[in-house]
This record gives C-alpha cells, sequence and structure tokens, in this order.
C-alpha cells in the first residue's frame, strides 16, 4: 500500500495511509500530495484519491440525545493528540496537548518541550487510570522489564493553557509510523523496541510467542510488544516502511529482522530458508518469518541490527576493514588524507 506525504502551508507530513492524509487535506485545496511513483507534488483537487475526501460534506446531524450516545457510542480511555512528523530520514514527531492531556514516551526519548509541560516519571507502562494500585502499576513495570525495557517511563502533561507541544525524536535513521488503535481493532503486536510515544491511555504491555521454535528463532525471541487502547501510537522503524494487507489465508514470507508489526489475531511463525547450502551461504540466516493474514503486516529496510553490524564490521578499532577515503593505499592514505591520528 502507497505511502502519502502532503505539504500544508510549507510544512510536510507522512509518510501517511491514505485514509489519514484524506483526514488532513478535507477543505485544504490547496494543499499538495506526493506519493511514490508520482513525477512531483500535486494539488489534492488533480488527484483522484482526495477528490471524494475534499468534496463539499453533508450538513451534520445534530446531536444524539444523551441516552442514546451513552447506550451506543464506548467513551475513549486515551487522550485525543494532534501531531506533525517532522524530517525524512531522521524524523521527529511533534505532539500538541490541550490543557489536561498528556503523552508517554520511552526514557530518553524527548527531544523538546513548552514550559507548560510538566514531565513526570512513572513506574509501570504510563497507562494511568483512576483505581490503578499499587500492585497494577508493579505489573506494567514488571511486563516493561520483562521486554528489556526500563521499569519505568516518562509523562508529559499539559497544566497550562491553550496549546503546548512536546517532540520525540526517533533512536536511528528511519521513518515514525503513526497508528490509531482504534482503527486496528484496539491491539498490535510490535517488535520489543519500536514503541516511541503514544497519548496517554494506551497500554503497553507484553505478547509471549507460543511456539517454541517460533520464539528460539523467530528474530525477537519469545517476546514481543502488545500495545493495546483506541489511543494513537507512533512506532518507529528503519529505513523505508512498507506495508502489506493480507487476505484471510493469504502468507507472507518476511526477514526475521524486517518485520515491524502485525496486527493481533494473525497467525505469525517461522520458517526455514531451504537447505543447508542457503542456509550457511545465504545470507538470510536459518529461518524467516511467515505472517499469515487476515490482517496488516509493517515491514522495515533497514533493522537497527543490520546497520550496527554493517558499522561494526567497519570499525577498525574491530579489526574490521577501513572503506573511507585514501583506503586504496591504506595506513598511508588515511594519514596523507589526515584520518590516522
Amino acid at each position: 500500500m502507497s505511502q502519502w506525504f502532503i505539504n500544508l502551508d510549507g510544512q510536510q507530513e507522512g509518510p501517511l495511509e491514505l485514509a489519514a492524509a484524506q483526514r488532513r487535506t478535507t477543505g485544504r485545496m490547496d494543499a499538495l500530495v506526493w506519493r511514490q511513483g508520482m513525477s512531483g507534488w500535486l494539488p489534492v483537487s488533480q488527484v483522484a484519491e482526495f477528490q471524494t475526501a475534499n468534496a463539499q460534506p453533508p450538513p451534520a446531524p445534530g446531536p444524539m440525545p444523551p441516552a442514546v450516545r451513552s447506550a451506543s457510542v464506548r467513551p475513549s480511555r486515551a487522550d485525543e493528540v494532534d501531531y506533525l512528523i517532522h524530517g525524512a530520514e531522521m524524523q521527529f514527531v511533534e505532539v500538541e496537548l490541550d490543557p489536561g492531556e498528556s503523552a508517554v514516551a520511552e526514557a530518553g526519548a524527548m527531544m523538546y518541550k513548552d514550559p507548560q509541560i510538566r514531565l513526570n516519571t512513572v513506574f509501570g507502562d504510563g497507562a494511568g487510570g483512576q483505581g490503578q494500585g499499587f500492585m497494577d502499576r508493579l505489573l506494567g513495570a514488571g511486563k516493561r522489564l520483562v521486554t528489556g525495557e526500563s521499569l519505568f517511563m516518562t509523562v508529559f502533561t499539559h497544566e497550562g493553557g491553550g496549546k503546548a507541544r512536546v517532540a520525540f525524536a526517533a533512536p536511528f535513521p528511519g521513518n515514525i509510523v503513526p497508528l490509531s488503535l482504534a482503527e486496528l481493532g484496539g491491539k498490535l503486536i510490535c517488535q520489543k523496541d519500536s514503541f516511541l510515544c503514544a497519548a496517554k491511555g494506551v497500554s503497553i504491555g507484553v505478547h509471549f510467542q507460543r511456539r517454541i521454535l517460533t520464539g528460539l528463532f523467530g528474530g525477537e525471541g519469545f517476546i514481543m510488544q502488545s500495545l493495546e487502547g483506541d489511543g494513537l501510537v507512533f512506532v518507529h522503524a528503519g529505513g523505508t516502511v512498507h506495508t502489506r494487507d493480507l487476505g484471510p489465508g493469504e502468507t507472507l514470507h518476511v526477514d526475521t529482522g524486517c518485520l515491524v508489526a502485525y496486527q493481533a489475531g494473525m497467525d505469525f511463525d517461522i520458517q526455514q530458508v531451504g537447505g543447508i547450502k542457503s542456509a550457511l551461504f545465504g545470507g538470510e540466516g536459518l529461518f524467516f518469518a511467515v505472517v499469515q493474514g487476515p490482517g496488516r503486516v509493517w515491514m522495515q529496510s533497514l533493522p537497527f541490527s543490520r546497520l550496527a553490524g554493517r558499522m561494526l564490521a567497519c570499525a577498525p578499532q574491530t579489526g574490521g576493514r577501513q572503506q573511507g577515503e585514501g583506503s586504496l593505499l591504506g595506513g598511508l592514505g588515511g594519514l596523507l588524507n589526515g584520518d590516522n591520528r
């Protein structure tokens, strides 16, 4: 599925799913859009996918009576936040909070914040909620410890008036993907280091792989992260992000490191790459992930483990080959270029 980029008042946003891009450009005929395969930026009025979204909407119906609303609409547990994603290769997301709203993030993810936003470190997953006692917080902290994360999370709460913003930066080159759990069935399974931040009210738990071989060789071990709730979450992936929608029974083979997330309810397993020769010399490892629909899968083109491995292999301190300028002359070339000190 194609990822869209939009430009509003000189500010670029994306990558976005089509539905999200349509919502952001509704009523904005001056907006520009672009996706892979297009020769350049085009006004939404010239793109077929956005013409329906920007048509004059029908008059809004009147409010439902309180009794009908309470019976048919489930109140949201998570705060509803606005956001803007900046950058291309090294992205950060700026979250806009109304008074009283909060966002939760991993420790060390903050880039900047307005003075009206108070920073508070909490024990557990930061989901909060009234009636949450010590044992609930202890359980949330235990889940994070099992996934290899810190026992604490940071909550950013807007305690002033008007609008206030807080920004969270990606840890390495890639893309930040905004995902609405309400539109994904309320639950998402992702690799344990991909979560960046979320609206307060989203629960960050654990997901155990029930098959022992899948846990041992599935690339993420027995444990992955489980994001539950009805709010907005931001997941980071390395390189370019690609999504695939799988129909019932449809299967996809994915490199274990390239799998970022998949919808809850999908079947996840591993399969041997092939024969001994392919496993030893194919460079793809012994196993790949097998994901079966129905549901949506998110993949990344550059897992951090692959990036770190290439960097480590080229580091002179670890015996790697120097591949920079002057490498044809070896150490003498580096000395001439001023690289050896």
